[in-house]
């Protein structure tokens, strides 16, 4: 079970799509759970390493799709995979070791409270050594949520985030790569869903910064691209 809240035994799970993240996805489930967070589903998303065996060694439950399908499809498994097990709060993070554990008590605190359905975790984008091409893509993208989804929120890519459980049950998304995070803003506007920001810090690393850096300017481009022609097609 996760950590206590103000209700009588709240529980939480947390969802960790992953794609060859081996090296690293077992340190980012020994962190969760020395913060106190126990129930951890990661879901490898057809990954061609170790990441599947590396996350299960380290007291993971891991759910493998055949075939790369992209983070919001990896995502979307796991939700509806806590769902089942009877979650309280969902709380999604990567697992590529940006995002400290630590700040997951923070992020459900509002909704533990009965004061948010969802929680957004939200990086400064005056955060030291935060790739250029990320600062520029995020900036790109709130825009693009604002226009679009018609909310604006600081970090809208951001996948550090919580959800009650009837936020989990009435968001219906169909984006299932990075566009995602933009369409649950969408969705949030569109349900009259009560969300709150949360600052989170983030950790780069070595690394994740190796794996920015193979993200070019264009395929950001295309990721925006892609939540344009998403959000136009409803």
């Amino acid at each position: 079970m996760g950590v206590m809240t103000n209700r009588v035994s709240d529980r939480i799970w947390i969802i960790i799509p992953a794609y060859n993240e081996s090296s690293v996805i077992g340190q980012v489930i020994t962190s969760a759970h020395r913060h106190g967070f126990i129930d951890i589903i990661v879901v490898d998303d057809g990954s061609h390493d170790p990441t599947a065996a590396a996350a299960a060694t380290a007291g993971a439950m891991v759910l493998s799709h055949r075939i790369n399908r992209g983070k919001g499809a990896a995502t979307k498994t796991g939700i509806e995979a806590a769902k089942l097990l009877g979650a309280d709060i969902i709380v999604t993070m990567d697992g590529d070791g940006q995002h400290d554990p630590a700040d997951i008590s923070r992020l459900v605190a509002p909704i533990a409270a009965g004061r948010a359905d969802v929680a957004l975790g939200t990086r400064s984008l005056t955060t030291p050594h935060m790739p250029r091409h990320k600062v520029i893509s995020n900036r790109i993208a709130n825009m693009v949520a604002w226009s679009f989804a018609g909310l604006w929120v600081a970090d809208s890519q951001s996948g550090f985030r919580a959800y009650s459980r009837q936020a989990a049950d009435t968001l219906n998304t169909r984006a299932d790569r990075y566009n995602y995070e933009t369409e649950i803003i969408r969705q949030i506007r569109e349900y009259r869903l009560r969300f709150t920001e949360v600052p989170i810090s983030v950790k780069y690393t070595a690394y994740s910064m190796s794996k920015s850096t193979r993200q070019t300017f264009g395929m950001g481009l295309r990721t925006v691209y892609k939540m344009i022609w998403n959000t136009l097609s409803f």
